[in-house]
C-alpha cells in the first residue's frame, strides 16, 4: 500500500501547476455511442433481485419480535423490495424458506415464518460477518473517506447494506463496536448520519492502483510511480466497439489524463474539465469496485451524489464509458454494473457473503418445485442443503454461475439511447 501513496504529493503539486490549469481545458473528441443491452448481466441483475428480497424478507422476519409476519404487515412492501409480483405470492413461491401458517386468532391471516433451512442458512451467514468483520469495517471506512464531509445519512447506508455486505442492523450491532472508527451525528439537513472520526491512511488505496501493483500491470504501475500520474482502466468493450476509430482515440486520451484518486480532494479541479469527468469516473469504479456484487442501484448513488462530488446527470458517464460499466434497465429501476467485476456472468472473486448467497438462492430454486405439495414433502434442512451444494458444484465445474452458459460476447442487442440519456425520466423510483 505504501507503493500507491508515495505519489500524493506529486499529483498535488501537478493539479496546482498554472500550466496543469490549461490542461484540465483540453479538448477530447466526443463520441457518440449506443446504449448495449447485455442480456447475461440482465440475467444476474433479474435474479438478485429476486435473491435480494427473500434475504430482506428473512432478515424482517428475524427481527420480528414474534417471529413471524403476517401478511397485513407485508401488504404495501412490494414496490419497496422491487418486486413485480405482490410479496404474497413471493413467499408462496418459495416454501423452502417461508413456512405458512395460519395466524391464531384470525384463521384467514396467512402467518409466515422461516423454515429450519433458512434458520440454519442465517446463522452461517452471521459467522461469515464475524469472521470477515475487519473487511467490512475498511469497506465503509472507504466508503466514507470518499465522502466531501466523511460522512453518509443512515437511510442511504441502509439502502446499500446489501451492496455493501453490512449486517442487518448495522447501526446496532457493528457500529457500536468501533466508537474509534465512527460516530453518529445529525447532518446539516437534520437527517441521522453515521461519521468517519479519523482518517485511516492505510485504506486510501483504490482498487485500481491495488490492481496495478500486481505483476500483469508491472510496467505500467513502474511509470506511474516515477512520476506520471497516468494509470488505465480496464476496458471491456461491446462487441464491435474496439474496432472504431473513434472510440479508440477517444479512450486513449482518455486514458492519457492523469488518474485522481477518489480519496484526493477534488475541490480544486474545474468541474467542467475533461480531468474532473476522469475523477468521476474513477469515483464511481472504486463506489462500484466496494459493493460486493460491483453493481448497485443508480438512485442508491444519487442519494450521495453530492457528497461523491461527481456530476448532477452522473448517468451519462456510465453509457459513455461502455467499457467500465454496463447500465441496465432490469425489473423497473436503473442498476449499473462494474464489468471488469465480472466474466460470463459470473463475479470473478466473490466474497464469501456472495458464495452464501448462492446458497441461498439455489435452496429458493429449489423451492419453486415443493411449490404447494405440502410442507410434509419438502426434505429436511441437511438433506436439503447437501443437494443444493452438490449442485453448486457441479455448476461452477461447468464454469456457470446462476444458470447463465453462454458466451457474455453473444449476448448483446443495440439500442439507440446516445450521449443524452434522460436522468430524471427513465427510471421507476426505488
Amino acid at each position: 500500500m505504501f507503493k500507491a501513496k508515495i505519489f500524493v504529493s506529486s499529483i498535488r503539486n501537478l493539479l496546482s501547476h498554472p500550466q496543469f490549469e490549461h490542461q484540465q481545458w483540453r479538448g477530447i473528441v466526443k463520441v457518440r455511442l449506443k446504449w448495449v443491452k447485455n442480456r447475461s448481466l440482465d440475467h444476474v441483475i433479474d435474479t438478485d433481485t429476486d435473491l435480494k428480497a427473500a434475504c430482506l424478507l428473512k432478515d424482517a422476519i428475524k427481527r420480528s419480535p414474534t417471529g413471524f409476519l403476517t401478511a397485513k404487515s407485508f401488504a404495501d412492501w412490494q414496490k419497496l423490495l422491487g418486486l413485480t409480483v405482490p410479496v404474497l405470492r413471493f413467499l408462496r413461491r418459495y416454501p423452502t424458506l417461508f413456512e405458512e401458517f395460519p395466524h391464531a386468532r384470525y384463521v384467514n391471516l396467512p402467518c409466515f415464518r422461516l423454515t429450519g433451512t433458512a434458520l440454519l442458512l442465517d446463522s452461517q451467514e452471521q459467522s461469515i460477518h464475524q469472521a470477515h468483520e475487519n473487511d467490512t469495517i475498511e469497506r465503509l471506512s472507504k466508503v466514507l473517506m470518499m465522502m466531501r464531509s466523511r460522512t453518509a445519512p443512515l437511510q442511504s447506508l441502509h439502502s446499500l447494506k446489501w451492496d455493501l455486505g453490512l449486517p442487518d442492523n448495522f447501526e446496532k450491532v457493528l457500529i457500536p463496536k468501533y466508537p474509534d472508527h465512527f460516530s453518529f451525528v445529525k447532518a446539516p439537513t437534520g437527517v441521522s448520519a453515521l461519521r468517519l472520526k479519523r482518517w485511516r491512511e492505510e485504506f486510501a488505496v483504490s482498487a485500481l492502483e491495488k490492481s496495478n501493483e500486481g505483476e500483469e500491470m508491472g510496467d505500467e504501475y513502474r511509470q506511474f510511480k516515477r512520476g506520471q500520474t497516468t494509470l488505465a482502466f480496464p476496458m471491456n468493450f461491446p462487441r464491435g466497439y474496439g474496432a472504431q476509430k473513434k472510440v479508440r482515440a477517444w479512450m486513449e486520451e482518455f486514458q492519457k489524463l492523469p488518474y485522481i484518486s477518489p480519496y484526493e480532494d477534488s475541490r480544486h479541479i474545474d468541474p467542467n474539465s475533461e480531468l474532473m469527468e476522469k475523477r468521476a469516473v474513477g469515483v464511481l469504479h472504486e463506489f462500484l469496485s466496494l459493493t460486493i456484487h460491483k453493481k448497485t442501484k443508480r438512485n442508491y448513488l444519487r442519494s450521495l451524489r453530492e457528497e461523491l462530488n461527481i456530476p448532477h446527470k452522473f448517468t451519462r458517464l456510465f453509457t459513455r464509458y461502455p467499457g467500465i460499466f454496463y447500465l441496465s434497465l432490469k425489473c423497473k429501476t436503473t442498476t449499473v454494473a462494474l464489468k471488469e467485476g465480472y466474466r460470463r456472468g459470473k463475479l470473478v472473486n466473490p466474497h464469501p457473503l456472495v458464495r452464501l448467497r448462492h446458497k441461498f438462492y439455489h435452496v429458493m430454486r429449489t423451492g419453486l418445485l415443493y411449490r404447494g405439495k405440502g410442507a410434509n414433502l419438502i426434505p429436511r434442512e441437511d438433506i436439503l442443503l447437501k443437494d443444493m451444494e452438490n449442485r453448486m458444484e457441479d455448476k461452477e465445474e461447468e464454469g456457470g454461475d446462476y444458470d447463465v452458459d453462454d458466451d457474455e460476447d453473444e449476448e448483446y442487442e443495440e439500442i439507440e439511447t446516445g450521449d443524452e440519456y434522460d436522468e430524471e425520466t427513465s427510471d421507476v423510483e426505488d
